[in-house]
């Protein structure tokens, strides 16, 4: 049996992660922990060992368009509805003082 998650462990992660927890919400996270523990050790008396590891259910398969080059875009036309403009360039707020 897995080692049980105890009310001092749920705090002790909320705090980490900067959560407040009510003595409710702290109880009920601390069990649902206890059941994901559980459920990874039934998941690990499965015998696996002619199991490939994969990292997707699914086969992944890129799908490629054919590369082309194209006339860009004329600059007063990519401009044209910029909300707020400088000349030549999109002007945008401040973000660094």
């Amino acid at each position: 049996m897995a080692a049980k998650i105890t009310e001092k462990d749920v705090t002790h992660i909320a705090a980490l992660s900067r959560l407040k927890l009510s003595a409710d919400e702290t109880m009920m996270l601390g069990r649902q922990l206890n059941d994901i523990l559980l459920y990874i050790e039934k998941l690990n008396e499965l015998d696996t060992k002619d199991i490939e590891p994969t990292s997707h259910i699914l086969p992944l398969k890129n799908v490629y368009r054919e590369d082309r080059t194209e006339t860009p875009l004329e600059r007063d036309a990519a401009l044209s509805n910029a909300p707020d403009k400088n000349e030549r360039f999109y002007k945008v707020a401040k973000i660094i003082e």
